[in-house]
C-alpha cells in the first residue's frame, strides 16, 4: 500500500470519528437569520425606549414596569424566532447529510449550551431585582459566549470563535453602561451574520 493510500486511509477515519462526535448539521443560513432578527428587534427596542423617554407616544405614559414587560417580551420573541429558524433549516441540513437532528451528539451538544445560557439568564433576573438594568446586555453577551465556547467540542469548532468574540464585547461593555443595546445588537446582530456568512460559504455551499 503507497503512502497515498494510508494518508487517504488516514483522512476517511478522521472523518468518520468527527462526524460520529461532532453535530456537524448547524445551518449557517439560521446563524444569518438569527442576526437579522436581532438587529430588527435591537432597532425596534431603540425605537420604543427612545420614544418613552422623549415623550413622543403613548406609550411613555405607560408605567415603567409595564415598559419594561414589553421591552423583555420583544427580546424572548426575537430568540423563539431564532430557535424556531435554527431548528427548521438544521433538520433541513441534517436530513441532507443523512444526519438525524436528535441524536446523542445533539444532546451532549444541548446540554453544554444551555448549561452556561440558563445560568446566565437566572443571573439576568437577579441583576433585574437589583435594579442593575444596565449590566443585562454585557451579561447575556458573556455568558452566551461561554455557551458557545463550551458547546464547540461538539460541533463544528467555529463556533468557538463566535463565543470568544461574544464574551470580549460582553465585558468590554460593562465599561459603556447606558450602550448596551448597540453592544447587543453588534454581538446577536453583526457577528451571527458574520459568521452565519462564514459557515455557509464554507460548510453550506
Amino acid at each position: 500500500m503507497s503512502e497515498k493510500d494510508y494518508l487517504q486511509d488516514i483522512t476517511e477515519i478522521k472523518a468518520i470519528m468527527n462526524k460520529s462526535t461532532r453535530f456537524i448539521s448547524l445551518s449557517g443560513l439560521s446563524g444569518i437569520l438569527a442576526g437579522i432578527y436581532a438587529l430588527l428587534g435591537s432597532a425596534f427596542g431603540y425605537f420604543l425606549i427612545n420614544s418613552y423617554k422623549t415623550n413622543e407616544s403613548p406609550i411613555s405614559l405607560m408605567p415603567l414596569n409595564y415598559f419594561e414587560l414589553i421591552i423583555i417580551t420583544v427580546a424572548i420573541t426575537i430568540l423563539l424566532l431564532s430557535v424556531i429558524t435554527a431548528f427548521i433549516l438544521t433538520r433541513k441540513k441534517a436530513k441532507k447529510n443523512n444526519e438525524t437532528v436528535w441524536n446523542s451528539t445533539s444532546k451532549r451538544l444541548l446540554v453544554h449550551f444551555l448549561i452556561p445560557l440558563l445560568s446566565g439568564g437566572v443571573f439576568c433576573v437577579v441583576l433585574y431585582q437589583y435594579n442593575l438594568i444596565g449590566l443585562i446586555a454585557s451579561c447575556t453577551l458573556v455568558f452566551y459566549g461561554l455557551a458557545c465556547i463550551n458547546a464547540s467540542k461538539y460541533t463544528l469548532g467555529d463556533i468557538f470563535y463566535l463565543g470568544l468574540a461574544n464574551v470580549v464585547l460582553g465585558l468590554i461593555a460593562t465599561q459603556f453602561i447606558g450602550f448596551g443595546l448597540f453592544f447587543w445588537a453588534l454581538g446577536f446582530g453583526v457577528f451571527h451574520i458574520i459568521y452565519g456568512t462564514l459557515m455557509y460559504n464554507k460548510y453550506d455551499k
